[in-house]
């Protein structure tokens, strides 16, 4: 379970900018302390719990990076062509004899290279001459060689603690004949939502009623970060109902998560739920779309441990823009990794806008090719907050910083892709 303080999330300010609220989830947060070992096939999203150093070379032996033919450079005429005899044939797999002075030695990708033979010559940039190899000058001593551990010496720092493991990460680790890797258990995370106004998906409809669609996001955006996700439902509008359930996710659970209900209102339960069974801060981030997010911390019936809670806005584009920014560094940091902001890519934009300077703002746009070859980025026609079609139909987000206050078609923006927040 995380160990948390009510302190960490304490902030007085008016508004917090991004950078802030990302250097503050960081402070004071312990990483999930259990480990266990997978195996590579079920690493993937995996956090690495430890460094490992690479138990062999990679590649393990000097060979040829290319189909030809393996020579002494020292056997080479400068200047001109080569004339050579053909020996030996060494193909992927096979041991290689040392090879003779002035002879050359048929080789294929991946075979060692025989003992002497120091440069390969691509096989279609020579000619064969009956039992005869005819090599074109020019080539560098070494040309076309993989020396051993080229990628990867032995005992060297193959990954860090904290390296999300990825199909790139897997297939490091399997060629350098690893079987498992120590990995942090997965965050245990809890979601549900609240109301009397909202039923699941498949349930009747009534007259005033609308459809969870948050609880389905946010466990969709949990589960591609890897996190061990409980689906508590939808609690009713008791506060009775949802201390009880707060109480017994904190037992189990090293975040609880939802969106609405955290507000000053009368009907706004969960605020008041949270404040009867632990301690509740908001921060009032200076970002659109968005809404305060509640942070807290729930204590377990366990000495010393605690669940953290946050809470989200209750509209489905500023749930996915909060979560972005709040929970996914959260979460990380959780998981024993390294919160990074993702990279902005530069695009032209294609639409007008203004905005009030201090607030860091968030505008849906689709990408597309203009003749001239560019990329630019065009605004859904709707800007509201609850506008899911405005997620669908487009491909991220044009972050507009706190310092701008319009931009016009022509101006070079930042855009990020969905596929970096999810």
């Amino acid at each position: 379970m995380a160990q948390l303080s009510s302190d960490q999330f304490a902030f007085g300010g008016q508004l917090l900018s991004v950078e802030d609220a990302l250097a503050r989830v960081g402070e004071g947060l312990r990483p999930v302390a259990e480990t266990e070992t997978v195996s590579l096939l079920e690493a993937d999203g995996r956090i690495l719990a430890a460094d490992f150093a690479a138990p062999v070379s990679l590649p393990p032996f000097f060979n040829s990076a290319v189909d030809g033919y393996a020579v002494r450079f020292a056997d080479l005429m400068p200047g001109e062509e080569t004339r050579l005899t053909v020996g030996s044939r060494v193909p992927a797999g096979a041991e290689a004899a040392a090879a003779r002075a002035a002879e050359a030695v048929r080789i294929f990708t991946g075979a060692p290279m025989p003992e002497g033979c120091d440069t390969v010559f691509m096989q279609e940039d020579v000619r064969l001459d009956g039992a005869a190899v005819i090599l074109p000058p020019g080539l560098s001593a070494g040309a076309n060689c993989r020396p051993a551990g080229e990628d990867l010496p032995a005992g060297s720092l193959a990954l860090s603690a904290g390296r999300l493991m990825s199909p790139e990460t897997i297939a490091l680790a399997a060629a350098l004949g690893v079987t498992g890797v120590v990995v942090r258990r997965r965050v245990r995370v809890a979601v549900f939502s609240t109301g009397n106004e909202i039923v699941s998906p498949g349930a009747p409809l009534g007259p005033a009623q609308l459809y969870d669609s948050n609880r389905f996001m946010l466990q969709a955006l949990l589960r591609r970060l890897g996190a061990a996700v409980t689906d508590l439902g939808i609690l009713p509008d008791d506060r009775a109902a949802i201390s009880a359930a707060l109480r017994d996710a904190a037992a189990h659970h090293d975040l609880i998560l939802t969106s609405g209900g955290v507000s000053t209102g009368e009907e706004d339960h969960v605020k008041a739920a949270v404040e009867q069974v632990g301690s509740l801060t908001f921060w009032r981030l200076a970002i659109k779309p968005g809404r305060p997010v509640a942070m807290g911390v729930i204590p377990s019936a366990r000495d010393g441990e605690a669940a953290a809670f946050i809470g989200l806005p209750g509209n489905p584009v500023a749930v996915f823009v909060t979560f972005a920014h709040v929970v996914r560094p959260f979460l990380t940091v959780l998981a024993g990794a390294k919160p990074e902001r993702p990279l902005a890519l530069p695009v032209r934009c294609a639409f007008p806008y203004k905005k009030k300077a201090g607030r860091r703002e968030y505008v849906r746009v689709a990408l597309r090719r203009t003749p001239d070859g560019a990329v630019e980025a065009v605004k859904h026609p709707r800007d509201g907050a609850g506008v899911i079609t405005s997620l669908t139909e487009t491909d991220g987000l044009v972050e507009l910083p706190e310092a701008i206050e319009r931009v016009a078609p022509g101006d070079t923006v930042a855009f990020l892709s969905y596929a970096l927040l999810r």
